[in-house]
């Protein structure tokens, strides 16, 4: 029996795995992590008082201080059961790391202890060259060096009776070059956090910080384990690269919010548990549109925060669903003519001094602080669509953006009908010199918070890649499998960028005579008036919208070798390089790895495509051609006429056409591998690879394959089928 009809036997005997309960989510909440609660306990005063300095204003520790802070964490930890700690950080494999050491040594005389001395704490050596480097490493050359980065706590990871402790870094090459997601990152909210905060200032001379806010919403699908291990197009992509839809899909919407199936309600109720004892606040669970597809969302958190939980949730939802015989697919478009899955960042700013930079208040039109930081991220927006287009192109989101459940590869920006009057009414009342009604509507209360609107002024616009939604930004196009730390390190440094040129011009009028308020009103209508085509409200979906963006200049660039071209321009190497988050080399070495990247993933798919017609695919299909011309043949030998076995003839010309036209490709295909391979230029075997490869021959294939699933008699096919994935539980 194949392995298809072994998972489908064996569902039937599944039991549900048992969930530990808590009658209180605040039971367990950050019961596994170092939170400055904890270190109140655990830390002298000194040493307390350095940590709690570094988290919350990013001051150095000094050595002798970090012998302390690691020897209470060590006691901490070791108090919880842990013998063993590691560096976790986030290269650019788009999977988290980590290198156990344990706290055993021996002393010069051989006596064993129990250590975690500072230098262990603060900084650690793993192999450099064997992560994506861009060429800035060798292969010869390894060292690099993993950081500790205070501003996210050390947790431990419980893996099934083993506890670690995890201390979450920055990881850089020997020269100092950024290695990882969150060095960037990091460097991209002080950029944000000081231009926003001279901002600020034009209003309320108290702020002194500004915190970049992200509530990640993360969508999966969940399908039984030995149906995914009966498709080695999962276990190698994390998509099917062949399947027939099913009779029935996601056309009747009844799955969207439905009841959540028990099994995976079991599944859900364990990852979450493993989440709170970790401080991840997850807040929401539901059904999504397609089958077997859902959804989680947290509380905001600060920026560098949210990332980090969002990359130990993956983690967590794998080792999980494992756990529950299950498992959880976070790759953008797993099944073909369903939606697939993204993960929405919520993005806002908040002050020091508790006032939500992005929160309209009342009356938007007289909270002119609000409008200058409403107004100066559309136009961080406008400026640099096309680098926040690289900042989500990736091989399985090419796979997703422009389909009927994401947004276009088109960069805009929705903001609902009322705030668009806002803006318009904005852009028609302020002339080169405002009359002394227009000087009073700007006569705000400025240093007190306004009341957020008890209704949002905004509708949500799901085909819109970045819409405001009452108090944030949404920026949708970001995919599923992503790190969240790319996509907001480009967010976060345009808009600091764009403040800063926002002050400047500000400055200048201040300085020409112009009164502080008028200045600041007539800056942001320039920055309207040269930032207004990026605005649209309508059906992001839609032809029109396709063509209305290509009448306005808006770019439409619809793969990722040629969407990560604007990594490397110059006005990106200006942009990232004056903000001090990449030098030019780590870029350029950034684009060498994506492209890489692509190029490998895009080739697994088509040696998998291969690999499944010619092991699968074709001796099923064989068997069944054989089986029916061995039927046809029998029908003549006893001398029945042609009409009595027609429909059989007709059924065997098709198997027989598919079979042939699926082999033709797949060694066409390999061919065009071939030749793609030889090509020495990075960036012109990415293409080759898309243009060539993908766009030429996996369309076609999946065509004919899919066919011979409906032709082929169902015992005789191995690949689990999408009724069976979707529904099956």
């Amino acid at each position: 029996m194949s392995l298809r009809f072994n998972a489908i036997q064996n569902l039937s005997l599944t039991e549900n795995v048992p969930v530990e309960n808590s009658s209180k989510i605040t039971a367990i909440f950050g019961s596994n992590v170092f939170t400055l609660k904890t270190a109140r306990e655990f830390l002298s005063d000194e040493a307390y008082k350095s940590l709690t300095s570094s988290v919350k204003s990013s001051q150095k520790i000094d050595r002798a201080m970090a012998n302390q802070i690691a020897n209470g964490i060590r006691a901490w930890a070791e108090s919880k059961g842990v013998t063993h700690f590691t560096h976790w950080f986030q290269p650019l494999t788009g999977t988290t790391a980590e290198k156990h050491d344990s706290f055993f040594t021996l002393k010069s005389d051989g006596t064993p202890i129990e250590q975690f001395e500072g230098d262990a704490l603060i900084q650690q050596e793993p192999d450099a060259s064997s992560f994506p480097s861009g060429g800035l490493r060798a292969t010869f050359e390894a060292r690099g060096y993993t950081a500790w980065d205070p501003s996210s706590p050390a947790f431990i990871m419980d893996i099934g009776a083993g506890k670690t402790l995890c201390i979450p870094t920055i990881f850089v090459s020997y020269t100092g070059e950024s290695l990882d997601y969150k060095a960037p990152l990091l460097k991209a909210l002080e950029a944000l956090n000081k231009a926003a905060v001279d901002v600020c200032n034009y209003f309320d001379k108290n702020v002194t910080k500004v915190a970049a806010t992200l509530g990640w919403e993360q969508e999966y699908f969940v399908i039984d384990e030995g149906l995914f291990n009966a498709r080695p197009d999962l276990l190698m992509t994390g998509r099917t690269v062949y399947g027939h839809s099913s009779a029935k899909n996601q056309q009747l919407e009844d799955h969207y919010f439905g009841s959540i199936p028990e099994r995976v309600y079991a599944y859900m109720r364990d990852y979450e548990t493993e989440s709170y004892k970790l401080g991840i606040p997850l807040r929401t669970r539901h059904n999504e549109v397609a089958p077997a597809q859902f959804e989680c969302a947290p509380i905001f958190e600060e920026v560098s925060v949210a990332v980090d939980h969002n990359s130990l949730l993956m983690d967590v939802m794998d080792r999980v669903a494992r756990r529950h015989n299950l498992r959880v697919l976070l790759h953008e478009k797993p099944f073909a003519g369903i939606n697939g899955s993204g993960k929405h960042n919520n993005w806002s700013m908040a002050t020091d001094t508790g006032v939500n930079l992005l929160a309209p208040g009342k009356t938007p039109k007289t909270n002119l602080m609000f409008l200058t930081f409403f107004v100066n991220t559309i136009k961080a927006v406008h400026d640099y669509a096309d680098v926040m287009r690289a900042s989500i192109a990736s091989a399985p989101n090419d796979h997703r953006l422009g389909a009927n459940e994401a947004p276009p590869a088109i960069i805009s920006v929705f903001i609902g009908q009322y705030l668009s009057k806002v803006l318009g009414d904005v852009k028609s009342r302020v002339t080169e010199k405002m009359d002394e009604t227009d000087e009073s509507l700007l006569k705000i209360e400025i240093h007190k918070s306004i009341p957020e609107l008890l209704l949002d002024n905004t509708d949500r616009n799901r085909t819109s890649p970045f819409a405001f939604t009452g108090n944030k930004f949404e920026f949708r196009a970001v995919g599923s499998s992503a790190n969240c730390a790319n996509a907001m390190t480009v967010l976060n440094v345009i808009v600091a960028e764009t403040l800063k040129q926002f002050k400047k011009d500000v400055d200048a009028l201040i300085e020409k005579g112009e009164k502080k308020e008028i200045a600041i009103m007539q800056t942001i209508r320039q920055y309207i008036v040269a930032s207004e085509k990026v605005l649209f409200e309508g059906d992001g979906y839609s032809e029109a919208w396709a063509k209305e963006a290509e009448k306005r200049g808006l770019a439409n660039v619809k793969t990722t070798p040629l969407a990560l071209d604007a990594m490397v321009t110059k006005k990106a190497m200006s942009l990232f390089e004056s903000n001090n988050i990449y030098t030019h080399s780590e870029l350029e070495a950034r684009h060498e790895i994506e492209l890489e990247k692509y190029i490998k993933k895009v080739q697994i798919e088509s040696r998998i495509m291969g690999e499944l017609a010619t092991s699968h695919v074709l001796p099923a299909s064989i068997r069944y051609q054989n089986i029916l011309a061995n039927n046809i043949k029998g029908l003549k030998e006893i001398g029945l006429a042609e009409s009595s076995y027609s429909n059989q003839k007709q059924i065997l010309e098709q198997i027989s056409e598919h079979i042939n036209k699926t082999s033709n490709l797949v060694e066409k295909m390999i061919d065009a591998r071939k030749k793609a391979n030889a090509i020495k230029d990075t960036r012109e075997k990415a293409i080759a690879y898309q243009a060539k490869i993908k766009d030429t021959f996996f369309d076609d294939i999946r065509y004919h394959v899919d066919k011979l699933e409906l032709l082929v008699d169902d015992r005789e096919w191995y690949l689990p089928k999408y009724r069976e994935m979707l529904f099956l539980r």
